[in-house]
């Protein structure tokens, strides 16, 4: 099976075309684990199958896999660089495509530039992420279960709202961006604990579905430094959706603008928040690093 190592920002994945490469579902959970492997697979934070879609309602599938074996909904880095993977191989020649994960259709704007060859590659992409979900049971978070006495607000929000974890008392925003996001702002994300706190955020019992961590550090109104833990995966270089989930915590919090620079240990990501609209837009790099071929 060929196959090509990506990444935006350092969250790297394996992609595959699904169209070229059809496999029994039931497969791929323990394929996605042996490819994800660092050291005796390819290596990377999962593996994302780029599907066609038959009936027209978008213009590609990506079905995304984390390196656990476990299903996801969206990844914000891993759908850019689905972009640039159809895009540079000329399966469109589309600069604005459709493509639809776990049922949600995302619109995204493709920038290209010319490499030494002359040859018309992607370097950056703009996502329409669309809206966030802010409503608790939607997320979901269940309040009653923080450990704390945590209460939605009057719209069914948990903003600034208290979480018991590890014998610690976090205030965290809730958000969704396709996948379950938990948001805490912290003094120093680089001093900060992860490895001890993230696992004990993704399996506490008010997120029945599990849940992405991110702790943030708010440098100015446009700047904020971010690491995330994400679930079935542990500390990734960066998180788009994670990303995305912080634009939108900080906004509601009052902390910087509704365009925001997140810096990632991996890269920087632009985040805007259209607040009237309620549509988020994210834009950053996807690159290419190497491609393969791996007996299946």
């Amino acid at each position: 099976m060929k196959f090509t190592k990506m990444e935006g920002c350092g969250n790297d994945y394996i992609y595959v075309d699904g169209g070229a490469y059809p496999m029994d579902p039931a497969k791929k959970p323990d394929l996605v684990r042996r490819l994800s492997d660092r050291h005796y697979g390819i290596g990377g934070d999962g593996v994302i199958f780029i599907n066609p879609v038959p009936d027209g309602s978008a213009d590609f599938e990506m079905e995304m896999w984390n390196a656990d074996g476990t299903r996801s909904q969206m990844c914000g880095n891993g759908i850019r660089c689905v972009a640039k993977f159809v895009y540079d191989k000329g399966m469109t020649d589309k600069k604005s495509l459709r493509i639809v994960s776990a049922g949600s259709v995302k619109l995204l704007e493709l920038y290209t530039e010319k490499n030494h060859d002359g040859k018309e590659t992607v370097r950056t992409v703009r996502v329409d992420m669309g809206a966030p979900i802010l409503e608790a049971g939607r997320i979901p978070v269940d309040a009653a279960k923080t450990g704390a006495p945590s209460e939605t607000d009057e719209t069914g929000r948990l903003v600034d709202a208290p979480i018991c974890v590890r014998g610690g008392t976090y205030r965290m925003t809730c958000v969704s961006m396709g996948n379950p996001h938990a948001v805490m702002f912290v003094e120093d994300t680089e001093k900060f604990p992860l490895e001890l706190v993230g696992p004990a955020f993704e399996h506490h019992e008010a997120f029945p579905e599990r849940v992405n961590a991110e702790f943030v550090h708010v440098r100015n109104r446009s700047e904020v430094d971010m690491r995330v833990w994400e679930r079935g995966t542990g500390e990734t270089l960066a998180c788009g959706t994670g990303a995305c989930a912080v634009g939108v915590a900080c906004v509601l919090n009052g902390l910087t603008e509704e365009t925001v620079t997140v810096h990632l240990r991996g890269g920087d990501l632009e985040i805007r928040y259209d607040r009237d609209a309620d549509r988020v837009y994210m834009t950053g790099p996807a690159v290419t690093v190497f491609e393969g071929e791996v007996k299946v």
